[in-house]
């Protein structure tokens, strides 16, 4: 794998939060964060920053990287 190779971001929110029974709103509300921003999250639109992937790690006590992956983009 090269350096320049495109890599994404992608997550298991959508899983670590049905495992909880949790639905958006109300996972959102207990970060601290817009609905909108855990639909976007869960879409891979958007890549949230440091502080918000550590504070989901810490609410779903799990490590950062049981959330998210850092991977190459496929064609």
């Amino acid at each position: 794998m090269s350096f320049n190779q495109k890599r994404k971001i992608s997550n298991r929110i959508v899983v670590l939060r049905a495992e909880r029974g949790l639905s958006q709103r109300e996972l959102a509300d207990k970060l601290g964060v817009s609905r909108q921003t855990i639909i976007s999250l869960e879409k891979n639109r958007y890549n949230p920053s440091l502080k918000l992937a550590f504070d989901i790690a810490l609410f779903f006590n799990v490590d950062l990287l049981d959330v998210f992956q850092y991977e190459m983009e496929e064609d």
